[in-house]
């Protein structure tokens, strides 16, 4: 049986439902290939009262000939046609009513599948819930889906049977880089930190992804043989992700495409006037893509929320606009060519920087401020138009309550990185212009993310601090 890497916060969470003297509603959801249904599978080691799994796109009739179906086969009893979700529900209750199980756990998996148009079964999942669950102490329902808009519109926010009823709430993110070594090792991979920072870089956190490699192939043979390879089992894999959770998702795709253009982002402003999408329809579409990791939004030092920058943060996704989706050379050994070219390292820079974010807990820890209350954001300053003044932007300010402003500089490198004498004057530059512009009166301290470190020199002194691959590599047993 394969092994369940990393997810001890989930599972406090489903052992604390399961030994609960109560009923228990679980809401579960997270971006498409994450793990949830994996997850679910191993702690209940596939155990359960019942479990159901919605069909994608297909009708009510469909959907509740399926679920008669799986219903006949854990009771092993006669079942009546289903003519619709009042009559699903209540054949439900009558075939728990007779389990033996002291906890009845039960999983619906793909749950947004399920609620077909006009079919309400939100409405007799409310009913059943609050008219026969609610009177019991015995019952444990995982709902599960990767359509995080419908889990929170339907479920979380609703204000009919369900309100006030769901107990436990798990949102599960990509993997860390730590986990991706513990996954990769457990699978017999030999990669040391950096290829797997590379790794990382195109395929992210995503365990599905994960599962698709090879330990015999290097990483650009797995990148080629996955994604560029003819019949390659990523080939799709775009159309695929957009289409399984957003409807529309053409307009999904078109805001992560302008993303992809700009490394320090957007914001809302620049997108509407970029995409044409405005108004409660983009804060919906905005949302629902940082719901699934997919974008991720952060404040501008200073700035009113309103300020807000949208920044790409699925890495295929960045992958996929960058080397995939204008590809027409037909090389089925593309990455293995050309991943050491000297364009690759504009891509390489955007997407340490990607990475360093989504670390943003394991760098506070390394700079012994976990414990600290702080605030991350970006700074970013345009010149009045006078010709001579010049532009700076800072992809990571951290300010700090012991009144300290680090501004973090993310640098990839495969080689200790070289503070020159011009760089060390631009820092130096830039810092100023930091405090003129923003008024602070905090202390201002430059900090270098590298993978390897910098190179000793005599311009080092500049630095207070430096973290390294290593740092966002630290197992802090945790998953925020």
């Amino acid at each position: 049986m394969e092994k369940l890497i990393g997810r001890k916060r989930e599972c406090e969470e489903l052992k604390w439902a399961l030994e609960s003297k109560r009923s228990e509603l679980v809401i579960m959801h997270g971006r498409r290939r994450i793990g949830k249904t994996f997850l679910v599978r191993r702690f209940f080691n596939d155990r359960y009262s019942f479990h159901y799994v919605g069909a994608h796109r297909q009708s009510r009739i469909v959907q509740l000939q399926n679920f008669r179906e799986t219903l006949l086969r854990y009771s092993g009893n006669n079942v009546p046609e289903l003519k619709n979700w009042h009559d699903a529900f209540l054949s439900l209750q009558a075939y728990l009513e007779n389990c033996v199980e002291e906890r009845k756990v039960i999983f619906f998996d793909e749950m947004p599948w399920i609620d077909t148009h006009g079919s309400e079964f939100v409405e007799e999942f409310e009913y059943f819930w609050s008219n026969w669950v609610q009177n019991r102490d015995d019952i444990v329902f995982i709902a599960c889906g990767c359509a995080t808009s419908w889990m929170k519109e339907k479920l979380e926010d609703n204000q009919g049977g369900l309100h006030n009823r769901i107990t436990h709430r798990i949102y599960l993110r990509p993997f860390y880089l730590s986990e991706c070594k513990s996954y990769l090792d457990e699978h017999g991979f030999d990669w040391d930190e950096y290829q797997i920072l590379q790794c990382y870089m195109i395929f992210g956190g995503v365990p599905y992804y994960l599962s698709l490699l090879k330990p015999y192939l290097s990483l650009p043979e797995n990148v080629d043989a996955l994604i560029f390879r003819r019949g390659g089992d990523m080939n799709n894999e775009m159309n695929e992700l957009y289409n399984a959770l957003f409807n529309k998702a053409d307009r999904y795709i078109a805001i992560v495409k302008l993303m992809a253009t700009k490394r320090e982002g957007f914001t809302r402003t620049e997108i509407e006037e970029q995409t044409g999408y405005s108004g409660g329809g983009l804060s919906k579409m905005l949302d629902n893509l940082e719901r699934c990791d997919f974008i991720m939004s952060y404040a501008q030092f200073g700035n009113k929320k309103k300020q807000m920058l949208y920044r790409l943060a699925d890495f295929y996704t960045l992958f996929h606009f960058k080397y995939v989706e204008n590809n027409h050379s037909r090389d089925e050994q593309y990455w293995q060519h050309h991943f050491t070219d000297r364009s690759v390292e504009t891509w390489e820079g955007f997407t340490f920087e990607a990475v360093c974010l989504r670390h943003l807990p394991h760098i506070k820890n390394s700079l012994g401020i976990s414990g600290m209350a702080t605030e991350a954001s970006s700074w970013r300053y345009k010149p009045k138009g006078d010709g001579i003044s010049k532009g700076a932007q800072v992809d990571l300010v951290i300010k700090r309550a012991d009144k300290l402003i680090h501004l973090v500089e993310m640098k990839f490198s495969e080689k200790p990185y070289t503070l020159t004498k011009e760089y060390t004057q631009r820092l130096n530059e830039r810092k100023q212009l930091f405090m003129e512009v923003t008024g602070t009166s905090r202390g201002v301290v430059h900090t270098f993310i590298t993978p390897m470190g910098l190179a000793n020199g005599k311009h080092t002194s500049v630095v207070h601090s430096q973290l390294t691959v290593q740092d966002l590599f630290a197992d802090m047993g945790i998953r925020g």
